[in-house]
Formats: C-alpha cells, sequence, structure tokens
C-alpha cells in the first residue's frame, strides 16, 4: 500500500495548475446514459474515482474512449473522454462496484428515464456520515417512478416512462438534485425541482443537459424549471476547474508561506472560502487565467466559520481548514452542519501537534507554534490531504498512510507540489 512521505518546512512558489472538478466530472460521465448519441468531455481528471466510474458505465453498454493528447498540449492539460451509450446492455449497477463508489448511485435516474428500469446497489462511499438516500426515491416517485427495496439494491420502474411533476427536496442535497435534474429532462411534460441545490458541479451538469438538448431553466437558482424532451444528442463540454483543489492548494501555501499561481482556478466558484482566507491573512489576487496566492510567513489570524451549502463554506474544506488553523495566532471555531461524521482528521493532525478541542458538531482549534513528523492515516478523501497540509509546515518527516484515499479526489498532488518547492514524495509498497 503506498505512502506519502514529506519533509516539511519548505515554502511553494510556481505554478500549480488545477485539474477538472472530480465532482462535476462523475455526474456528467452518467449523463453519457440518457443518449444514443456520443457525449465529448475535455478536461476530464486522471482520478481513480474516474477510472472506476468508466468501468461502471462500461458495464452498462457505455463505450468510453479516452482521446490522445494533441500537439502542444501539457501534462497537466485534462484528458478527453468520448462516452457512447448507443445501446443500454444491462439495467442494473451490481453491489461490488457502487460500494465502491457512492456517487455510482446516481446512474439510478439516467437508467429509470431512458429504459423505464432500473436495478442498483445501494451506495458506499467514505465513511463520513449518514447521507440518505430517501431524497433520491422521493424524486423518482414523484415523477412517477415505483421505488422498492429488495436484497440491498433499488428496484426502479417507470414502465410507461416519467411524468414532470413539483418535486421538493426536504433537504439541500447534490446528489438528489443530479438524480431529479437527469430523470426529468427526458420525463413527459414540465418538472419543477424546488430546494435545488446551487453547487457550481449541478450547474455544469445543468449546463452540459442543455448543450445535449435538454430544456432547463433557473440554472444557478434554488428552483430549476425542466421541460421534458423526447431524447438529447450528442454534444461537447468541458469540466470546470475543481473549487475544491483549489481551496486545497490555497491553503498549502497559506500553510507554508511562499507564492504560488493557481493557473484556471477560479474566485466565483469559491469566493466565500477565499474571503476567509483574505481575513485571515492571506493574499489572493483574482486574475483572467487563474489566482495568485500569497503569504509572506506571517501570522495567520483565527476564524470562526461553519460549513454550508453552496454558495457557504463547502464542507469539503472543513478538513483542510482545520489543519490551516492550526497555525493561527489565537483559537478558530470551525461548524461542521453538512456531516455528522467528518472530524476523523482530528486525532490524526494531533498525533503532529495540533491542539484541537471537539465538543459536538464544533471543532475548536488553537494554533501552535510548530508542529512535528509523525506517522499518520489517511480515512477519507479530505481528511487525507489536510495531513498533506499540516505534513508541509511540520518539522522532520510526516509518513502518510492510506493514500488511495488522496488518488480518488486529487491528480498528480506530490507532483503539483514537489515542483512547487515541496519535499514530498510517494513511496510504493
Amino acid at each position: 500500500m503506498d505512502r506519502i512521505r514529506i519533509v516539511g518546512g519548505e515554502r511553494l512558489n510556481g505554478i500549480i495548475p488545477i485539474s477538472g472538478a472530480k465532482n462535476a466530472a462523475l455526474p456528467l460521465m452518467i449523463a453519457s446514459l440518457l443518449t444514443e448519441e456520443t457525449l465529448t468531455l475535455h478536461n476530464v481528471p486522471r482520478l481513480a474515482d474516474v477510472t472506476l466510474l468508466s468501468r461502471i458505465l462500461g458495464n452498462h453498454g457505455i463505450d468510453v474512449t479516452v482521446v490522445g493528447k494533441k500537439a502542444g498540449q501539457r501534462k497537466s492539460d485534462g484528458q478527453t473522454f468520448k462516452l457512447t451509450a448507443a445501446q443500454i446492455v444491462d439495467t442494473t449497477a451490481p453491489y461490488d462496484m457502487v460500494a465502491r463508489m457512492r456517487a455510482s448511485f446516481w446512474v439510478l435516474a439516467p437508467l429509470l428515464a431512458r429504459c423505464g428500469v432500473a436495478k442498483v446497489s445501494l451506495p458506499g462511499g467514505c465513511a463520513i456520515g449518514t447521507r440518505p438516500v430517501d431524497l433520491h426515491f422521493d424524486a423518482l416517485k414523484a415523477l412517477g417512478a415505483t421505488i422498492d427495496l429488495e436484497g440491498g439494491y433499488v428496484l426502479a420502474s417507470a414502465p410507461k416512462g416519467l411524468s414532470g411533476a413539483r418535486v421538493e427536496l426536504a433537504k439541500v442535497s447534490v446528489g438528489a438534485t443530479h438524480n431529479a435534474l437527469m430523470a426529468a429532462v427526458l420525463a413527459r411534460g414540465e418538472t419543477l425541482i424546488a430546494n435545488a441545490a446551487r453547487e457550481p458541479e449541478v450547474m455544469d451538469l445543468a449546463n452540459c443537459l442543455s448543450e445535449m438538448g435538454a430544456k432547463i431553466e433557473g440554472i444557478g437558482t434554488a428552483t430549476l424549471q425542466v421541460q421534458g424532451v423526447d431524447a438529447l444528442h450528442a454534444a461537447e463540454h468541458a469540466v470546470l476547474p475543481d473549487r475544491i483543489e483549489t481551496g486545497t492548494y490555497a491553503m498549502a501555501v497559506a500553510m507554508t508561506g511562499g507564492e504560488v499561481f493557481l493557473e484556471g482556478a477560479r474566485f466565483d466558484l469559491l469566493e466565500e472560502a477565499l474571503v476567509l482566507l483574505r481575513k485571515a491573512g492571506v493574499e489572493i489576487e483574482e486574475t483572467p487565467t487563474g489566482l495568485r496566492v500569497a503569504r509572506n510567513g506571517g501570522g495567520l489570524e483565527p476564524v470562526t466559520v461553519e460549513t454550508q451549502p453552496f454558495p457557504g463554506f463547502p464542507t469539503d474544506l472543513q478538513a483542510q481548514l482545520i489543519a490551516l488553523m492550526c497555525k493561527a495566532c489565537g483559537t478558530s471555531t470551525i461548524r461542521e452542519t453538512i456531516f455528522e461524521n467528518r472530524f476523523m482528521h482530528v486525532q490524526e493532525l494531533a498525533r503532529l501537534g495540533a491542539r484541537i478541542d471537539l465538543k459536538g458538531d464544533t471543532a475548536f482549534v488553537t494554533g501552535v507554534e510548530g508542529l512535528t513528523g509523525a506517522q499518520v492515516m489517511a480515512t477519507d478523501l479530505r481528511a487525507s490531504v489536510s495531513l498533506v497540509i499540516a505534513g508541509l509546515a511540520a518539522q522532520g518527516e510526516t509518513l502518510i498512510g492510506r493514500v488511495y484515499h488522496l488518488d480518488r479526489g486529487f491528480e498528480r498532488i506530490e507532483d503539483k507540489l514537489r515542483r512547487c518547492g515541496a519535499q514530498i514524495d510517494r513511496l510504493s509498497s
């Protein structure tokens, strides 16, 4: 099992290209199930989750082709995928694959919308708390589907097709919004999705579906109006830049000092978090081609924040922010409102010398003079990268185990950091 080795204490200076967003690429790939024509996706990141989803979609009959690099393309440029679901050969998504990646559960809606039937295993994913699927079921039932549970599988059917309706999501959910939207585009008549998630990744899916011929209004708002169409067609779409990767590298620079240009990053996708970093003492400059992030090594100011759905501070940056605030001059208060079990990184950060007190859903992080390298273990995707951020600033050597979590969501992280001066390597077992 691979490990990451970091010798901390080096400032970061250079350029880090921001990859395509994992959380956008996955639903976009799944959307290819909705048409028999080819969906071409550009800027697809090289991640373990993307590879796994390609295999899952292949089981359904999708031909997934990765286009070779064109002349002039850089190593950092994203991949181009061509996905063609000319014929759905299997409407079952088996447990052994869905349990390994929660997002693959989203095949439920497009299989149901296109084929009238779907059998999908209940999902797995990172152990960061309960993420109920009832919202998905309620949305599909509102559109006329019959939903049964049997042996750990969801059995969904709509032999006469789905019909437009009002879908009122009981709480904001990115996954449920994805599923409701993909079901509605092929449903007869008009669907109104109320309390929809407004995350940029939802907007990216809606924009891609529109390019495929879907009729969607209200993109970027909490109310989506969808007029169903008979069929979708071929399209080309570029995956938006990863806002979580952007925030992660911005915090890495804030942690170590130095100056890094985040190439391709967009301020509008992460405004709340970047404004918070500015308040903490980090320089962030928006340019037409990315973001310049700098810190001269002076002390960081503590912050008070709680995670919220977009446009609030994202839960996927909570672990990284806790790591960063270990270097602040004072005590920060960070409340987690999205997932009830997303503080598993705290124990590992404590091994590096962090002072963090947990009280219910809130972490109180008191800055320390310095962190010390140690052997730690990743517990989930975002927790793993918080350990990388801490290790970059810790004195001595930090060894991070279970880095397969990192490979799910961060493309070539050790290479990107090493090019900016970090002493970081991957140790293969």
